[in-house]
């Protein structure tokens, strides 16, 4: 009998048609439920072309990670899915289970061979082609909801095994699953709205104490011991604002990390209603992070019964529209001879190993965040002038497009054309004309406007110069 009370063996989770749309778009099906993906920054990096926002924030290998699932189903059907909704959905698992030493060990073999498959792209490093061959992390965060998975503990032990960190993402609607987790190397929790009402209309949530599941699990956060990260994914006109929500619910969970993360706009589909006026670019990201974290900061001063902890801006990667807040209880330290402060957000992933098997051979071990960290690079602080961008490896621009404009002044408008120099008055005062021409026609600051199917267009004149591009 399964567990949702009905007889007969429980079925395969994912229908021939399922299956057929999955592997179109790249994913590699394992066993009846799981799945691999070759990550575009893995390629990127192979060919020297700079790494993942982890690998700035966190220090991973982007070319040695492997983006998998145990799960392909899940309980959102969330607007920005860059998935489009064609895995299957589900509040409880009801399906068929595999072994979860079968799964790691199948995704690490297809992954492997994708891996062999990249040879042949023109630019691929030998070097790291052949250290590639070797998966030191695996991001569970491809599709579906992976705590779903009801053997998902052991699954982590094994990857654990076999010196692989571990880098769980959760939608929050799982909080008994979160709570029973063995330590692993960092855990997500999506927030992606501070609202009730925004998180039913962001994430299309199956259950119906949504709201409730989300607060739970970022509770459960608190007394995890190891790294956590409240991450926002930010979509513009849909829940870019109302940032003291935002702060209430971080500050349930004292998360480790906030990473706040610009929409990845993926094309329309039948599954989806957002467009490209809902992507920000970083600068807003950035604005709303600083926001962030003075109301966070501002909760902390107020004390209170459980006041957050402090936070500041540790990390930006400009590439991804990404950029991190980390707790300076945890990742900061002074410098003992300048007096400056040293952040330490990238991970010690020998040491972590060596902790998760003290942990996983004696229960009554614990250990912390700070057992485990490493110091963050000076190239992928925040502010810093490589905007996260590793300087070991070469910036590439499709088609040698370059952006026409480099720097802009508060308004919006040009300073610093495509080689960095300043424009003269002359110029920028043309373009601050042209700019008060579409305000006359938008309005000034951005606009929202409801259109047909639950689409929000966002419209704002401030930003009709960043898109500009030359060839060179």
């Amino acid at each position: 009998q399964r567990a949702n009370g009905k007889k007969g063996p429980p079925k395969e989770m994912v229908t021939p048609k399922q299956a057929v749309a999955l592997k179109k778009e790249g994913y590699k099906l394992i066993g009846t439920h799981s799945a691999v993906k070759l990550c575009r920054w893995t390629k990127h990096q192979l060919r020297g072309r700079g790494g993942c926002y982890k690998h700035t924030h966190y220090g991973i290998t982007s070319y040695q990670c492997m983006e998998a699932t145990p799960s392909l189903a899940c309980a959102n059907k969330c607007v920005f899915c860059w998935r489009h909704h064609k895995n299957p959905v589900g509040r409880e698992w009801r399906w068929k289970t595999d072994d979860p030493y079968m799964i790691v060990d199948e995704a690490v073999k297809e992954h492997i061979h994708m891996i062999k498959e990249t040879k042949g792209i023109p630019g691929v490093r030998m070097d790291r082609w052949e250290q590639a061959h070797t998966v030191r992390h695996c991001a569970l965060s491809l599709v579906g909801e992976p705590i779903m998975y009801p053997r998902i503990d052991e699954l982590l032990g094994e990857l654990h095994n076999r010196k692989i960190s571990t880098f769980l993402v959760t939608n929050g609607q799982h909080p008994d699953a979160i709570e029973n987790l063995r330590p692993i190397t960092q855990l997500y929790v999506s927030v992606d709205a501070p609202t009730p009402e925004s998180l039913e209309a962001i994430d299309r949530p199956l259950f119906r104490d949504a709201w409730e599941r989300l607060r739970r699990s970022l509770r459960c956060l608190k007394d995890k011991g190891q790294r956590t990260v409240a991450r926002l994914t930010v979509v513009k006109g849909w829940n870019s604002d109302e940032v003291e929500g935002y702060a209430k619910l971080v500050a349930l969970g004292h998360c480790s990390l906030v990473e706040v993360k610009g929409v990845t706009f993926c094309g329309k589909s039948d599954a989806s209603n957002l467009n490209m006026s809902n992507t920000p670019w970083h600068h807003e990201v950035v604005a709303l992070t600083v926001r962030l974290r003075d109301e966070l900061n501002r909760m902390h001063e107020a004390g209170g019964d459980d006041p957050p902890p402090r936070y500041e801006l540790a990390c930006e990667h400009k590439h991804s529209v990404s950029v991190l807040l980390a707790r300076v209880d945890q990742f900061s330290v002074e410098d003992p001879v300048t007096g400056e402060r040293k952040w330490r957000t990238w991970i010690d992933y020998e040491k972590f190993q060596e902790l998760a098997v003290k942990a996983a051979a004696d229960p009554t071990f614990t250990f912390g965040v700070e057992d485990y960290t490493a110091e963050t690079p000076s190239w992928a602080l925040f502010g810093a002038s490589e905007e996260g961008f590793d300087p070991t490896d070469t910036r590439h621009r499709k088609k040698k497009k370059h952006p026409k404009y480099t720097k802009f002044d508060k308004d919006g408008v040009p300073t610093h054309d495509h080689a960095g120099n300043v424009i003269c008055e002359e110029e920028r005062s043309g373009l601050r004309q042209l700019m008060e021409e579409k305000m006359k026609e938008v309005g000034s600051g951005e606009s929202v406007m409801a259109l047909k199917g639950g689409e929000i267009k966002v419209s704002d004149a401030s930003l009709m110069f960043r898109g500009l591009t030359i060839t060179k």
